[in-house]
């Protein structure tokens, strides 16, 4: 979910909430107005029965059968209302009511006595007889009697009880016209404005984040060297907020990274140039030396005189040798390097490649007492590579391999195709790899194992599985080692598909 998505939604969310929120107090305080006025009508009506019929309970206790229907007659225009005599205890003596009482039947003097109270609530809810349940406003006054008495001030209570009947259906028509249709009314007002809020915001909230999403898009797209250039137009103005801040301070980091981008390419364009220059410069004098050499050697092989001569020059001649091959693989290696190198891709049958490298060091493999094979499969592995620098990546590990295995070991080479690409890996059971070496054995210079033969050009040198690293990235994979000390190691080169 975006950014803007979520604002959006958290204003609308806001704005619904907030209309509930104010139906609901509008429809709380008007069903309290409701029963205060309901309170307040009949507080002034039974003050001004009690006024004008003062001997109530005389009247019951002369004329109780004509009692109740003198009630009715009080309350004959208010159908919602019911008239109850009490005595001072609560029981019901008298009632307008319809449904038959139990004998005794009593109310909560609570709610009358908070009643008779005026001050102590704007209004009072209590026993309703006619439905047994409390949710029903009540007013009541105190009775006396005609003659006071000492030990009796109080005589009994008016009771009034406003019930709430079955609310008819003019009622609840009343009650959509003037409640429902406003409300909801209010509600799509508020909602339609929130709506329109959360436009505006999320439009002025969220533009500048996206100028700052597409501006890093351009980067992520097309680099720093070439997506600088389009980043810079796309960033928002800079202005005094947070997002003014952080506009400005992405273009800062722009910058510092332009400058950095900028030296370490000129830093790394030197580095190539000087390699490059060193290694063909440098071979020239090492193939001159290596052929002076070689015929010392050559015109000192059958003088027993000069047998010390002819090993010193030996030893000569194979260093010179592997500094030849160095340099050779420096220069190579900084070529791979060049932003501009091309490869020439070719369909080869992977097999087929692997069958030639196993076939050219068979003999080497023999001389030391190790089984070399190529692993066949069922089915053609074909894949577009470089043939020349795939197949010196390949020989690269095989070379690697036979160094570091000992008499006995075996080296597999073999390639299939995955769901995700094709995979060439060239395993032995040498003497494996420790873990805590795995992690730099792509590093230049860097040698990680006890060679058993002497360094030769790529390998033993740290450049071997730097130039195969090398040649799997140019060909848009990777390489993936897998070692344990003890059981052998496995390098597998792995190429997309395509």
């Amino acid at each position: 979910m975006s950014v803007r998505l979520k604002i959006a939604l958290t204003i609308f969310a806001t704005g619904l909430v907030t209309a509930l929120a104010v139906i609901a107090t509008v429809l709380l305080a008007f069903q309290r107005f409701e029963h205060e006025t309901t309170y307040q009508r009949a507080t002034r009506f039974l003050g001004r029965v009690a006024s004008m019929y003062d001997n109530m309970v005389d009247m019951h206790q002369r004329q109780p059968d004509d009692f109740n229907g003198f009630l009715r007659n009080l309350v004959l225009f208010e159908p919602d209302t019911q008239l109850y005599l009490l005595d001072p205890a609560g029981t019901v003596l008298s009632s307008t009511g319809s449904a038959q009482l139990p004998p005794g039947f009593a109310v909560a003097l609570g709610p009358v006595k908070q009643s008779i109270n005026q001050r102590a609530a704007p209004y009072v809810m209590g026993d309703d007889p006619e439905r047994m349940d409390a949710n029903a406003v009540i007013a009541a006054v105190p009775l006396s009697r005609s003659t006071i008495r000492a030990n009796d001030p109080v005589a009994g209570y008016l009771y009034l009880v406003a019930h709430r009947d079955a609310e008819p259906a003019t009622r609840w028509q009343a009650l959509r016209a003037s409640a429902g249709r406003p409300a909801l009314g209010l509600i799509l007002a508020i909602v339609g404005f929130t709506t329109l809020l959360a436009a505006l915001v999320v439009a002025s909230v969220t533009r500048p984040l996206r100028r700052l999403t597409d501006a890093v898009a351009a980067l992520s797209r097309k680099g720093l060297q070439e997506g600088a250039a389009d980043a810079g137009p796309l960033l928002p103005p800079a202005t005094r907020d947070e997002f003014g801040q952080l506009t400005m301070a992405f273009g800062a980091m722009l910058s510092t990274l332009q400058t950095q981008w900028d030296t370490m390419r000129r830093l790394d364009h030197f580095r190539r140039e000087a390699v490059s220059n060193l290694s063909h410069d440098l071979r020239s004098p090492l193939t001159a030396t290596a052929g002076c050499l070689e015929t010392l050697e050559a015109r000192w092989a059958g003088d027993p005189a000069r047998a010390e001569d002819s090993r010193l020059a030996g030893v000569a001649l194979r260093n010179t040798r592997n500094a030849a091959g160095l340099v050779k693989a420096l220069g190579d290696l900084a070529t791979l390097d060049e932003p501009s190198f091309q490869l020439r891709l070719e369909q080869v049958d992977l097999r087929e490649l692997l069958d030639d490298i196993a076939m050219r060091f068979h003999e080497r493999a023999v001389r030391h007492g190790i089984v070399l094979a190529a692993s066949p499969g069922d089915h053609p592995v074909v894949a577009h590579i470089d043939i020349e620098l795939f197949e010196r990546a390949v020989a690269n590990l095989v070379d690697n391999a036979l160094k570091f295995c000992g008499t006995g070991c075996h080296v597999t080479l073999a390639a299939e195709t995955r769901g995700d690409g094709v995979h060439v890996w060239v395993a032995d059971t040498g003497p494996g790899i420790p873990a805590d070496e795995l992690a730099h054995l792509f590093d230049r210079f860097y040698q990680a194992r006890t060679s058993v033969e002497p360094a030769s050009a790529d390998t033993g040198r740290g450049l071997g599985l730097a130039i195969v690293k090398r040649i799997a990235e140019l060909h848009g994979g990777r390489v993936a080692v897998t070692s344990e000390p003890g059981h052998g190691t496995r390098v597998a080169i792995e190429l997309p598909t395509g």
